[in-house]
């Protein structure tokens, strides 16, 4: 989709309105408006100003029209004020490509063609304006990649399709993308990546992406993301419910994210160092799969028992965010569709965070809610470690026994394994892993927390 400053021809008009209804008026000169109703005027905050871009979209593509032509001061309101030029024209271009997104790649396209936004002209956008939309576009052009890889059958993503598309994805700019093989991973003693590959037939990989976009010689030091990348998820031995399968094709999405974030940081051109780790494996059925009351030696030398072989997700995280340690790093943060229970705690509107430092809690809210990819704090204490203490080895991957607190429980695991480290925060981002019809996106993957991601390192 273009987004252009000068109007196209045939371009249909877009008029926000007071009030719910929404039409489409046609004048005697055959100039076409497309009237959008956005409820009360003085009631618009900046979480409405996010659903009302994309339903301008949405219902845009439910008409067939193919070219806008939007007022830029149309989506200044009064509860919005804060919110600069620049900001606003960023906004807006996110928000309007996302809204233009639909994963079609398996669809036989109609005679008539997909119905598809191709240009919107912005009217009146300031110079700071244009600089926000040429941003917005930049993220969500890389967020709709991420997307794509998420909602792509587990069959046909595998962890050697997705250490390849991260290469795609950051072909041209200065990023470097290195990926580890098995052989690679055994030599690093990753005992937790393997014992999860060990069921399946796909090998594992472990893709490093590095942006040193401050210079790898200056004093700054690195952000590192670390992001969950299984290609799908069985369960393994303890084998999900048939109803829990579908969807879990979506369980390397946090490793998608982090990828897309560094692709952004050096589309961008940020001078930000910023590295990404994705440990990538499929957790499958199989004779050679690990099982319940194995246990496996991570990369720092911990042993972990295994009570659940669907927890897996954190013991892949766990080798990953050890091998971050490398990096000396000034912040990480790993990001994952870890557990159901997020689900249970919090719906589908918000993911949970978890952070021992209260100023990083803080900073992850506040920018939630001014990127639109909303968290909720859920607690870290030192008491919950007892829940992940093993009988027969340092650490259990799941509790036996003790039911609640599973969204916990995965986060305070994965505190084991980021003691060294000056600030750490986990994101558990299940309840975001699909998109519900409020959200005003096509059905399937978010892409989420990529745009949190993105004004962390860019305010951190």
């Amino acid at each position: 989709m273009k987004i252009e400053f000068i109007e196209p021809k045939g371009a249909v008009s877009v008029d926000l309105v007071a009030g719910d209804a929404t039409r489409v008026v046609e004048d005697a000169h055959g100039v076409v408006v497309l009237k959008i109703g956005i409820g009360k005027v003085d009631e618009i905050t900046r979480r409405k100003l996010v659903t009302i871009s994309r339903k301008v979209i949405r219902i845009a593509n439910e008409h067939r029209f193919s070219a806008l032509s939007i007022p830029f001061l149309d989506f200044q309101f009064a509860g919005t004020k804060d919110i600069s030029d620049h900001e606003l024209g960023r906004i807006l271009a996110e928000n309007f490509e996302m809204a233009n997104y639909e994963f079609r790649k398996y669809k036989t396209p109609p005679k008539e063609g997909f119905p598809t936004i191709q240009s919107i002209y912005i009217q009146g956008a300031t110079t700071d304006a244009k600089k926000g939309f040429k941003e917005g576009k930049i993220i969500a052009t890389e967020i709709n990649y991420c997307r794509d890889l998420a909602n792509t059958p587990g069959g046909d993503m595998t962890p050697t399709i997705l250490a390849n598309s991260a290469k795609l994805q950051l072909k041209g700019t200065s990023a470097t993308v290195t990926v580890l093989s098995v052989a690679e991973i055994k030599k690093l003693k990753m005992g937790l990546i393997l014992g999860v590959d060990k069921g399946s037939i796909e090998p594992a990989k472990f893709i490093i992406v590095e942006y040193w976009g401050a210079g790898k010689t200056s004093k700054e030091k690195p952000i590192v993301l670390v992001g969950k990348g299984i290609t799908f998820d069985t369960g393994g031995i303890n084998l999900k419910p048939s109803d829990a399968l579908m969807g879990m094709n979506h369980d390397m999405a946090g490793g998608a994210s982090v990828i897309a974030t560094v692709a952004i940081i050096a589309k961008l051109k940020l001078k930000k160092n910023v590295i990404a780790l994705v440990p990538a494996v499929e957790n499958a059925v199989s004779g050679s799969a690990y099982r319940p009351g194995d246990i496996l030696r991570a990369m720092n030398g911990k042993t972990v028992e295994i009570f659940n072989t669907d927890a897996e997700g954190r013991l892949i995280l766990g080798d990953a965010l050890t091998y971050a340690e490398r990096y000396d790093p000034r912040l990480v943060i790993d990001v994952a569709t870890l557990t159901g229970a997020a689900l249970v705690a919090l719906g589908k509107r918000a993911s949970a965070i978890m952070t021992r430092t209260p100023s990083l809690e803080n900073l992850l809210r506040d920018l939630g809610e001014k990127s639109g990819e909303y968290v909720w704090p859920l607690p870290l204490w030192k008491e919950y470690e007892a829940e992940v203490r093993g009988i027969h080895a340092d650490l259990a991957n799941a509790t036996v026994g003790r039911p609640g607190g599973g969204t916990i429980n995965g986060g305070i695991f994965l505190a084991q394994f980021a003691e060294k480290f000056p600030q750490w925060a986990h994101i558990d981002i299940a309840p975001r892993m699909e998109s519900i019809p409020d959200d005003m996106l096509a059905k399937g993957a978010t892409g989420t927390p990529i745009r949190l991601l993105v004004r962390l390192i860019e305010t951190f």
